[in-house]
């Protein structure tokens, strides 16, 4: 049995997490893998050579690395094996307040005529599918799974693309302002949302290093609906819906980089 190390730079969140386990599956000869997110780092516990694991990770233009392959004994092995993954119980309450969030942003931003809560309701959407895919494709065949996994990319993609026309439309054309209080609001609450979900997934791992990948997972997320609140705020000092317009379509460009991820699956 061996055990081969790599670093995975843009390995930064559990999303990013799912994806690679997904890409694995078709690898033969993996027994297990422990990942340490906020050391970039995987480890895979295999039998054979480490090149066709090595050519899978590297298919994702994660800028990974391998950084040893060593031989271990049964004892080391079965210590090894009983790393556990993300409990469905958790899955299940991180997609439930993902997926929430998405239904109250999207409904508001439609509402308020704000492209930035429109933009962020997607990337929250985009988080509920890979949490959704961990899920319910659990004891599925691979083609199935991959599948899937296209299905939710292509349907991303196409509204990470729809959501920066109209960004560029509403650009060239006249748009009232949105309804700066709205895009405020609901941002703060999808906030506190990211922060339940960072509790959730700290007291499951309840350990350190584990926090550090939970608030790493989360930080794109913070980010974000930080940039949403700034927008609304510079919305209302200069009348203008130029501050949403940006901010939008900085959130669809990331989700569209999201759903090419899913997409090379």
């Amino acid at each position: 049995m061996n055990k081969t190390t790599y670093n995975i730079d843009k390995m930064d969140c559990l999303s990013e997490e799912q994806i690679v386990r997904m890409k694995l599956e078709v690898v033969p000869g993996i027994k297990s893998l422990k990942f340490e997110i906020p050391q970039r780092k995987l480890y895979v516990m295999h039998e054979g050579d480490a090149s066709p694991i090595t050519k899978a990770i590297d298919s994702l233009h994660f800028n990974s690395s391998l950084v040893s392959t060593r031989s271990i004994n049964d004892e080391e092995a079965l210590l090894f094996c009983q790393t556990d993954g993300l409990e469905r119980k958790l899955l299940w309450q991180v997609l439930a307040i993902n997926f929430f969030f998405f239904l109250v942003e999207i409904i508001s931003g439609f509402i308020s005529g704000s492209m930035g809560l429109i933009a962020d309701s997607l990337d929250m959407l985009a988080d509920s599918i890979i949490y959704g895919l961990a899920l319910f494709v659990v004891g599925k065949a691979l083609f199935q799974k991959r599948k899937i996994a296209k299905i939710s990319g292509y349907l991303q993609m196409l509204l990470a693309i729809a959501g920066f026309v109209e960004v560029a439309r509403r650009f060239l054309g006249y748009e009232e302002t949105p309804n700066f209080k709205t895009m405020i609001i609901i941002s703060v609450l999808a906030l506190a949302g990211n922060a339940l979900t960072l509790n959730l997934l700290q007291k499951s791992k309840n350990k350190e290093a584990h926090i550090k990948a939970s608030t790493i997972c989360t930080s794109t997320d913070v980010i974000t609906n930080a940039g949403v609140i700034v927008a609304g705020i510079l919305v209302y000092f200069t009348a203008s819906n130029l501050p949403d317009l940006i901010i939008g379509a900085i959130v669809f460009v990331l989700v569209g980089i999201a759903s090419y991820r899913i997409l090379k699956l």
